[in-house]
Parts: structure tokens; C-alpha cells; sequence
């Protein structure tokens, strides 16, 4: 039911719903998006007046994040970005919120660039996926982010930091600010929370200093919304799939004479179904599941009862979910492959650029 909720939410606030009933409750919600939206403006201009104190660190911070509610890829560019700069010879230390593991609120270090130290039940899905995926890349979790690199700077000794997740994240100055915009819908409907998915409003993408659109088709060469700012067009395309209990990996393609049930506890699953259905898959169920999922045993029980009714060959999910999924019955883990989603970038000369200016500092 909840998955459902979240599910028609996004797209009302998208503007993909209408008719009388959903404008009606639109009417509903934007009076109060309106001092929610002047509330966010407050506290930006508190910042930048220097009300409200921002923190720095003695190494580089560049900030990844987004304006809208979830679902932008922010977890691809990430690694994307991790990877850059791994191969240049950096130490490169992502700091994280760690939300939705147990240790959420506290600080640790989830990697340590050579090996991971915490399970993705304990620090959340995101940092774990970034700890085990991008090799090299050391992971620290904490709310307040400032206290989180100066940990990982007396243990770890980072060149550079990336901040996931970090553009409402003032408290911690930041070196180059990325924003991530959808290009399908980079501000939804235009309206803020609760009858949005803006987050603050659409003024404060002013505070980029770059800008990543993703989901691009391939070739896209769509203007960018924010006249004056750099900009990168990403795609992000499903290329293969591994077996949670391991093996070589499948490409999705070699799928299409499998009955697939596909499911996902994320931000935008249906994106994540149609990303299949364009392989050619053949999609006898799905189910959402609400974003960062904790898996409980009545959902694997479900989950089970789902494969076996619907016939299913194999059950498919995201990376993010896959790792919250070790501990499934031997019989059902075998049946779930794990999607694995790669980002290309048509031009990164302005990513490029951007990087090279600021290590150049």
C-alpha cells in the first residue's frame, strides 16, 4: 500500500496524473508547498548572509546532488565521477548520510578503500553499493558531513572528497557544486514538496556549477535548463545481469525467451521496469517496493510466493536492492539476477574541465 502511495504521489507531482480528482488535490497541497518553498529560500539566504555557519575541510569537496526528490541516478554519477578521479592517482573519500541503516545518525568509516567494513543493513544501500563496486574508493557515513571528513581526514587521509547527496547539504562548503537534473522531467510538476518534488525551489539550481542531465536518450542533444551553466547529457542504459549467488554475468538481451518478474524498492522502479521492457524482456509481474526497502521476511516471503505463481524463470532487481538480499532461502536467491546499470557521458569536456580547473587550485 505504501509502495502504491509513493508510486501515484510521484506522479501527480510529476503532472503525469490529471483529471478533476487530482487537480482538486493538487489545490490541496500547493498552499502548503508555498511556505515550505519561502521556508527553504530563508534558510539558503541565512546561509549565504552567514547566519548559519558553513563548515570546511583541508581537502577539496565537490557535491553531487540533486533538487528534486529521488531517482535522478545520483548513485551511478557517483561512482562515475569516483572512478575519474581514482584513476588519476587520487585518494578519494565519499562522505554520506548512511540513511536507512541502523547506524544512521552516527559516524563510521563503511570502507576503508581496501576493504568494507560495515554491512549494507548497517550503513544504508547506497554507501554499501559505492563501498563494494568502485574499487579503491573509501566510504564514510554521518549526518553531519563536516564531522564525517574530519574523521575520514585523521584516519584515511583523503586527496579529495565527494559529497553524495549534498546540494541542500550547506553546512559543508563544497569546491564545485554538480547538480543532477532528470531529463525527462528535470523539476516535475514546478511546484515544491508536498505537491512537488522540488526539494527548495527551482532558483537554487543557480547554485550549480555544473550541470549533469540524466536519462538522456542516447544523442540527446537537448538545451540545458539553466542558461550560463555548464552542462553534461548522461544516459544510463542496463547492460548485463549477474546471479546474486554469483557466476559469470548474463546480458539482458539473452533474457528475452525468459518469463521475468521484475521488482525494486527504489525512487523510480517504473523506470527501472521499462529500462527491461526495452531489452525485449518479457515481464509477467512486477512489484514496487518503497524506496530504500529493508526487505523484511513477509516481503521475501511475497516475494517467493510471487516467482512461484506467476511462473517465472528468473526475478530481477536493481544493484541497490541486491545488497540488501544475502541472506535469502538458497532456492529463491538462485532465481534473482541483479541488473547492473553503467552511465555513459556523450561529452565530458565540461565535466572534465571542471575537475582539471579544481585540481588545479
Amino acid at each position: 500500500m505504501k509502495a502504491s502511495f509513493v508510486t501515484y504521489w510521484r506522479h501527480l507531482a510529476n503532472g503525469t496524473h490529471t483529471g478533476p480528482f487530482n487537480y482538486l488535490l493538487l489545490g490541496v497541497l500547493i498552499p502548503l508547498s508555498l511556505p515550505y518553498a519561502l521556508i527553504q529560500r530563508l534558510r539558503t539566504w541565512c546561509y549565504q548572509a552567514g547566519i548559519l555557519r558553513s563548515h570546511t575541510l583541508p581537502r577539496p569537496v565537490i557535491s553531487i546532488g540533486n533538487i528534486t526528490v529521488g531517482g535522478t541516478g545520483k548513485t551511478p554519477v557517483a561512482a562515475y565521477i569516483a572512478h575519474l578521479l581514482l584513476t588519476q592517482g587520487l585518494k578519494v573519500a565519499v562522505l554520506s548520510r548512511g540513511y536507512g541503516g541502523t547506524l544512521e545518525g552516527t559516524t563510521a568509516v563503511v570502507s576503508d578503500g581496501s576493504k568494507v567494513l560495515l554491512s549494507a543493513e548497517e550503513c544504508g544501500d547506497e554507501p554499501f553499493l559505492l563501498a563494494s563496486t568502485v574499487s579503491g574508493l573509501m566510504v564514510v557515513i554521518g549526518s553531519n558531513r563536516h564531522s564525517a571528513g574530519l574523521m575520514a581526514m585523521e584516519r584515511l587521509s583523503p586527496d579529495i572528497f565527494l559529497l553524495d547527496d549534498g546540494f541542500q547539504h550547506m553546512r559543508l562548503k563544497r569546491d564545485l557544486n554538480i547538480l543532477l537534473l532528470d531529463a525527462r522531467k528535470p523539476f516535475g510538476n514546478g511546484w515544491c514538496l508536498p505537491a512537488g518534488l522540488l526539494r527548495e525551489p527551482r532558483s537554487a539550481c543557480l547554485r550549480a556549477d555544473l550541470v549533469i542531465r540524466t536519462r538522456c536518450p542516447q544523442n540527446d542533444s537537448g538545451t540545458t535548463p539553466l542558461p550560463g551553466i555548464p552542462m553534461c547529457n548522461a544516459s544510463h542504459e542496463l547492460g548485463e545481469a549477474v546471479s546474486l549467488t554469483g557466476g559469470e554475468p548474463l546480458q539482458l538481451d539473452s533474457l528475452r525467451d525468459k518469463r521475468i518478474l521484475a521488482f525494486a524498492g527504489i525512487a523510480d522502479p517504473h523506470a527501472f521496469f521499462d529500462g527491461l521492457r526495452a531489452h525485449g524482456m518479457n515481464l509477467v509481474s512486477t512489484q514496487c517496493l518503497p524506496d530504500h526497502s529493508t526487505y523484511t521476511p513477509a516481503d521475501i516471503a511475497a516475494l517467493a510466493d510471487t516467482v512461484a505463481s506467476s511462473g517465472a524463470d528468473y526475478a530481477i532487481t536493481t544493484e541497490k536492492d541486491g545488497v540488501k538480499l544475502r541472506h535469502l532461502p538458497v532456492e529463491l536467491a538462485q532465481k534473482v539476477l541483479l541488473a547492473k546499470l553503467t552511465i555513459s557521458i556523450d561529452d565530458p569536456t565540461p565535466l572534465n574541465t571542471a575537475l582539471r580547473n579544481l585540481l588545479q587550485k
